[in-house]
């Protein structure tokens, strides 16, 4: 059974994983929407992390262009009543073509949440996170933070958002949005949703530190890195054993991970899960959750048998020697915010 913790410096307290709904919609809908399960599908899955004392959800408006937040929605109104589950959605990814259907804008921000309030059937978001940075959208308006910052805190306000969070953004960025946000009496982030795992750890120069020393939680999205942590890619990127990894998300997969050391680190993680008798994917899970700076990291499952699996890595203990040997291997790359965005 998940215990709970408590989101950063706030009051709100979720679960020590979060479930991430990237593949619940609707099949064929968006860029993941060939593995996409129906709410039908999801369902279990929704009812084991509940029995498991999961209750805390992440969800954004551009999953399956909306479809995602309707099944969500569905079915979290459907299992629990309104105060025993947090949930979180995104805003700032492009919705449409249209010159204002994306970006942190005021008015993408408001229609936005408006949006997504209607999807989800509810009368407020929990958490709401902004995607990334004003300024970390390619082709969308570069909104003066202080807009978006003012937008942001009108909406908490006005009831709509309890919390706030960031997710993805150079920590330089995140520490400017927090200072204006505090200079301006505005609402300021409780939480990072940044990528971080094993076989990417630039996040530990800067943004972890900085969330650490300042109460900020962190919640790491692809603790598995896309599968590649769990065994999914057998030697290499033409390896996929799923229906992810063998679609058009592998090309976002390889896009993201990059190095020699990538491999031979998930070749690591296979070895220790042995020693411990556990699952490549708990112990990928499990190095995050030892990490105490770590709040929840954001996994993502098709099956009940994985989210059953990786509950279990909240119990495992990795010795301080298998934690280096985890790492040994790691190699600095670029910062994929400084060749795009991550």
């Amino acid at each position: 059974m998940l215990k709970s913790v408590q989101l950063g410096n706030s009051g709100l307290r979720v679960s020590q994983l979060c479930l991430g709904t990237m593949n619940f919609g609707i099949p064929g809908r968006g860029h993941q929407g060939d593995w996409t399960l129906t709410t039908d599908e999801a369902r279990p899955i929704f009812q084991a992390a509940i029995e498991h004392g999961l209750n805390y959800f992440d969800c954004a408006d551009i999953y399956g262009l909306g479809a995602s937040e309707e099944v969500v929605g569905a079915l979290l109104r459907e299992l629990l009543p309104r105060d025993e589950y947090v949930l979180a959605t995104k805003v700032s990814m492009p919705m449409g073509r249209g010159a204002n259907q994306g970006g942190l804008s005021r008015k993408h921000i408001i229609e936005g949440v408006e949006g997504s309030l209607k999807r989800l059937g509810l009368d407020y978001i929990d958490h709401l996170v902004i995607h990334r940075h004003p300024h970390g959208i390619p082709g969308q308006a570069q909104a003066p933070i202080e807009e978006t910052l003012e937008a942001l805190h009108d909406l908490v306000k006005a009831g709509k958002v309890m919390y706030l969070g960031g997710s993805s953004m150079f920590a330089w960025q995140f520490a400017e949005l927090q200072l204006t946000a505090q200079m301006n009496n505005w609402t300021k982030f409780v939480s990072m949703q940044n990528h971080y795992n094993l076989v990417y750890r630039e996040e530990e120069r800067e943004m972890n530190p900085y969330c650490a020393k300042t109460g900020v939680a962190l919640t790491p999205w692809s603790p598995l890195a896309r599968g590649i942590l769990a065994g999914t890619y057998q030697g290499g990127f033409g390896g996929g054993s799923t229906n992810r990894s063998q679609g058009q998300d592998v090309k976002r997969t390889e896009s993201l991970y990059h190095g020699d050391h990538v491999f031979p680190v998930a070749e690591r993680v296979i070895e220790i899960a042995a020693k411990y008798e556990k699952t490549p994917a708990q112990i990928a899970v499990a190095w995050l959750m030892n990490k105490p700076e770590v709040t929840a990291p954001i996994v993502g499952v098709s099956k009940v048998a994985q989210l059953t699996d990786l509950v279990a890595a909240a119990e495992v203990v990795i010795e301080a020697e298998d934690m280096a040997y985890l790492e040994a291997l790691y190699q600095p790359v670029d910062n994929l915010l400084s060749i795009g965005s991550s």
